[in-house]
């Protein structure tokens, strides 16, 4: 079954009904839709889905309250979810609480590592933990096979980021909230001494210290003497929902939820301050004006309110059924249901933003399928999995 979607939601009009950003369009002729990708499949919560080669080809997806479930790589097989992992009875979830996360090593097929990103405890804590499939990936994974490398608390519900991939250089990145309440207010995305509000990347393949992973020897804060987290990679961030690496560029793209006005799209650098709690987008946010600039990396692109009030992040496209997106960045706004494809300039400066469609569902996530044709998740208790497809002539 095709679905076609226009501007026609209620909460969708709220936001300013069909109004297009006044950015460059794709040409006249490309219309896209969406496409169930497994008809018979619906889904509790789904937030994120991952596409595994591994001799079996199998697209993973993640329900928020603590299960994963597989299914086949062609849709024709697949009529029902396969319980993949179930750890529902030790993840909190509920709002922006949950199973967040998953990754697959890149040697998977031989050492059975995957790694998740889940809520969990009271007090509340992020837990980022590496289960086991058994051998063959035959079978459910067994839940005791957890080797938690690394917990941080969480003093708010809110604002727990989750996403966790391998880079090109083959470390764990992972995505982490400003630890939730408004306008962060223990300003942790500045405090380079603790972890919230940051991207970390971490060596999964070696062990440091007491640590049960390792810190690769080129993150901004090795051994370093004034007491910040050696895990950070970049900083300044409130809510990244989801994160991602281009395939062919290398190039790590970030979508930061924003507080009042502002959602953002960052190019993620080493070391770099994309300046959560100073400035929320291009604007300043404490203090309101005047605020201070310096050293602060701006996002690559913004939208305000009028447009959508939670940015959800997708893929660099990199398929072939849709040349005309080829090295766009599409993503997505959660509430407003728009989706959008993002242009650079080969310096990396903004080129043209275009709309695609208005999918009329909350956007929770983006997947990748087996020829890096796009997913679109749909969130919810009836949740779908779709394909982002250029509309037949």
């Amino acid at each position: 079954m095709r679905l076609y979607y226009s501007c026609y939601l209620l909460v969708v009009l709220l936001l300013a009904g069909c109004a297009e950003p006044a950015d460059a369009q794709l040409p006249a002729d490309a219309k896209y839709e969406l496409e169930e990708a497994y008809p018979s499949v619906e889904f509790n919560s789904p937030v994120e889905a991952v596409w595994v080669k591994e001799g079996q080809g199998r697209l993973y997806v993640v329900d928020q309250e603590g299960k994963i479930f597989w299914l086949p790589g062609t849709a024709s097989a697949g009529t029902k979810q396969n319980l993949f992992l179930d750890i529902s009875d030790r993840v909190v979830a509920g709002g922006e609480r949950g199973l967040l996360g998953l990754t697959f090593h890149p040697d998977f097929q031989n050492n059975g590592y995957f790694y998740v990103n889940y809520t969990a405890g009271n007090p509340l804590q992020t837990r980022i933990s590496r289960f086991k499939a058994p051998t063959g990936n035959s079978g459910q994974v067994d839940p005791g096979s957890e080797t938690i490398l690394l917990t941080f608390q969480q003093p708010y519900g809110n604002h727990n980021g989750g996403k966790v991939t391998f880079g090109p250089d083959g470390h764990l990145y992972v995505a982490v909230g400003d630890g939730g309440s408004g306008g962060d207010p223990q300003n942790n995305a500045q405090d380079r001494s603790n972890l919230l509000g940051k991207i970390l990347r971490l060596d999964v393949n070696n062990t440091s210290g007491n640590r049960t992973y390792g810190i690769p020897a080129d993150n901004p804060y090795a051994n370093n003497p004034e007491g910040f987290r050696e895990e950070i990679f970049a900083y300044g961030l409130r809510n990244p929902w989801k994160i991602s690496f281009d395939q062919e560029t290398g190039r790590l793209w970030a979508a930061d939820v924003g507080q009042n006005k502002i959602e953002e799209i960052d190019i993620v650098e080493k070391g770099g301050n994309y300046g959560w709690r100073i400035m929320e987008g291009s604007d300043c946010f404490k203090p309101s004006s005047n605020c201070d600039e310096k050293n602060l990396i701006k996002p690559v692109h913004e939208y305000t309110h009028a447009d959508g009030v939670s940015i959800t992040g997708g893929f660099v496209y990199r398929g072939k059924a849709m040349p005309e997106l080829q090295g766009k960045y599409i993503y997505a706004d959660y509430v407003s249901g728009k989706v959008w494809a993002l242009s650079l300039n080969k310096d990396g400066t903004k080129a043209d933003n275009a709309l695609l469609l208005t999918t009329g569902f909350p956007v929770s996530a983006f997947g990748q399928d087996q020829n890096n044709e796009l997913l679109v998740l749909s969130y919810g208790s009836e949740g779908k999995i779709y394909r982002l497809n250029r509309q037949a002539k």
